[in-house]
């Protein structure tokens, strides 16, 4: 028993504001919410996620939204509602996180066409971070299938399926259901509640699953649910669920639901990917029989699993790095080129929304900030320049430029250029003792242009590792783990550009001696970064040939 709690917040806690479209939801966890384990059914749990999400998607959009897909802003036709989920123990007041999510609703089409969703107003800087986070999200669900299939292409032997021994034929952990769409299963516009198309597919999964492992499984996580349709009263659904493949200790479950009225051909209205583990008594996975997958689809299916397992892992070691890990970069490859980037970006915009900034010198109002927290210490050079924001991105965009204007780069060369915003550098720096080997760094520089007006230019950095490009004798292999530019448009002539870096063992020698007040180096290099940028205001060279 306990209580259970979903709201959609971005105002710190303590903050008075609270956002128009939050909505909070609490309810009691009964004997009839619960599995066989006394726990909460996720099938329960999701029709809660369902109905709060749609409650602060009707608030932000002024309109019914329809579509949606589990993956905070308005775009122009969907907008992304972030779901947290925690519990409370009546008896104690303990309280924990039990999952966090994302949807994504579409408003419903008219005869006129797209239906254009008001744009949401950030009225606090925090809530301007999540806007722009779930923008760089947004990027992210587009081109996912893009990875997967690239993925799929480039890794073809690694991904080929293997004979075992003792192995489980997938089409004996096939489930089919067949359910009606009766009036309470829908709302008032007679279209079935998504949480409760949600909560069969993860009942036929569950069976699936629990199929290969003949236990009770546990869902771990879901890997998007996509809606690409809907279904009324009246409608029979059928649900259909196999294993698509089994790891050592965990599967994935493909799930679909089809839809149907009368003699109608079906319709594919929704599907998604589940990951399930056993546990067992004291709360660890068990090891998993391994599959053996039915040919032709069965084998397209397995292979898929894999790419999206590995997707997940990659994800999941991006995220975690902390910057006590050595070493702080990560490998970069295509398949992960998409997370990356993400965290890339996040990072810095995390960095720009901190508040506790101590001025620690100034010179010619060039500004140099520290900021000191949980063993970390982050420094930021603030200053204004009478350029345009669209012409200083650019300019500061390409890496080589910057041996125009900073002493620091030595060498600078482009070794992979993998999309129009994400591109990696080889930077070499000299020493800062005498004698010394200099330093290189291979970086990931992802390039962002403003989301809206209350956003910035942005040009995050961070260490990556590349096979091609392993640590050599002459130099010491330096790593950067938060780096970049954000630059704002004060006005049509007018741009504060800030550049941020989380200091590691590799960069803090360079500005050790301007933190501690002992130097004035920082000035010296951000001064010549404004007379670049002002000798080149005009220069059409630095513009992309998509701009001219």
């Amino acid at each position: 028993a306990g209580s259970f709690q979903v709201s959609k917040q971005f105002s710190e806690s303590g903050e008075v504001y609270r956002n128009p479209t939050e909505v909070q939801m609490s309810q009691i966890v009964l004997p009839c919410h619960a599995n066989h384990c006394g726990e909460l059914s996720v099938g329960q749990l999701l029709k809660w996620m369902d109905s709060t999400a749609c409650l602060s998607g009707r608030k932000g959009s002024g309109k019914l939204s329809h579509v949606h897909t589990n993956t905070s802003p308005s775009f122009t036709s969907s907008m992304e509602v972030g779901i947290l989920v925690t519990c409370e123990d009546l008896y104690t007041d303990r309280q924990w996180k039990v999952c966090h999510a994302f949807a994504t609703f579409a408003a419903r089409r008219t005869e006129a066409g797209k239906v254009q969703l008001k744009q949401v107003i950030a009225h606090t800087q925090m809530e301007q971070m999540e806007y722009s986070l779930a923008a760089e999200r947004r990027r992210m669900r587009l081109i996912h299938a893009e990875i997967i299939t690239d993925l799929l292409s480039s890794s073809t032997a690694q991904l080929e399926c293997q004979e075992y021994q003792d192995a489980v034929a997938a089409e004996r952990t096939r489930v089919e259901s067949v359910e009606l769409v009766l009036p309470p299963h829908a709302n008032h516009q007679v279209s079935t509640f998504g949480g409760q198309i949600m909560a069969w597919m993860e009942n036929v999964a569950t069976i699936a699953a629990s199929r290969l492992c003949n236990a009770h499984p546990t869902l771990r996580s879901i890997d998007m649910f996509h809606f690409r349709g809907p279904s009324h009263i009246g409608d029979r659904l059928v649900l259909k669920a196999i294993v698509n493949n089994a790891f050592k200790h965990s599967m994935e479950v493909g799930v679909c639901a089809e839809a149907y009225q009368g003699g109608e051909p079906l319709r594919h209205i929704n599907s998604a990917f589940m990951t399930f583990e056993v546990l067992d008594s004291d709360r660890k996975p068990c090891t998993l029989p391994r599959i053996r997958p039915e040919p032709v689809d069965g084998k397209r299916r397995f292979q898929e699993a894999i790419a999206r397992k590995k997707i997940r892992l990659d994800r999941k070691y991006i995220i975690s790095c902390k910057q006590t890990e050595v070493p702080l970069s990560v490998p970069w490859d295509p398949s992960n080129q998409m997370y990356l980037s993400y965290n890339n970006v996040s990072a810095l915009k995390l960095m720009d929304n901190r508040n506790n900034w101590v001025l620690a010198s100034e010179k010619n109002k060039v500004r140099l900030y520290t900021l000191e927290e949980n063993q970390m210490l982050c420094f930021k050079v603030e200053m204004n320049v009478r350029v345009s924001a669209e012409q200083t991105f650019h300019l500061l965009s390409d890496l080589r430029r910057r041996m125009e204007w900073d002493r620091h780069y030595e060498e600078c060369e482009v070794i992979n250029q993998a999309d129009e915003e994400d591109t990696i550098y080889r930077v070499a720096t000299p020493s800062v003792t005498k004698g010394g080997k200099g330093k290189d760094f291979i970086l990931l520089a992802s390039r962002r242009k403003p989301c809206d007006s209350r956003d910035p230019y942005l040009i995050a950095l961070r260490s990556v590792t590349l096979p091609t490009h392993p640590p050599t004798e002459e130099y010491t292999r330096g790593e950067v783990l938060c780096a970049g530019f954000t630059i704002w448009e004060e006005s049509s002539s007018v741009t504060k550009i800030t550049y941020y870096n989380q200091a590691t063992p590799g960069v803090l020698p360079y500005i050790s001696t301007d933190i501690a007040g002992l130097s004035s180096s920082f000035y010296s290099a951000f001064s010549a970064c404004s007379q670049f940028l002002l000798a080149n205001k005009d220069s059409l060279a630095a513009l992309p040939p998509s701009v001219l």
